[in-house]
């Protein structure tokens, strides 16, 4: 399986842009998926991940009630939308899946995207 994240670029503080990460290859509705992210200078961090069947989802504190996380398992991608969005979400985001559950961290994930930049403007 193979991921390709977008929808990054130049957004307004306060925008609302989605993310997407389709995957091709195999199937991978038997996957769980997750949005990390990584600003400027600083380490990698969940943003949010979404179990394989899309009934359990868990979010960052920064960003719960802003972004959802949701999936297509019909058109292999999962998307992330981004609602309210601040100077401080700005960072090149990453998706990644696993055949384990939703984990929090990097290391857990053996698939990744090759991440897409999004820039907010104050």
């Amino acid at each position: 399986v193979q991921l390709q994240a977008s929808g990054g670029g130049l957004v307004q503080a306060g925008g609302s842009p989605r993310l997407s990460c389709a995957a091709s290859g195999r199937t991978f509705s038997s996957y769980s998926v997750a949005w990390f992210r990584q600003p400027p200078g600083k380490e990698r961090e969940f943003v949010a991940g979404i179990s394989w069947s899309g009934g359990s989802t868990s979010y960052a504190i920064s960003v719960k009630g802003r972004f959802t996380i949701s999936r297509d398992n019909a058109k292999n991608t999962v998307y992330l939308q981004m609602n309210s969005l601040k100077t401080e979400d700005m960072a090149v985001y990453y998706c990644a899946a696993s055949t384990n559950v939703v984990a929090t961290t990097p290391a857990y994930y053996d698939l990744w995207g090759q991440g897409t930049l999004v820039t907010v403007s104050s």
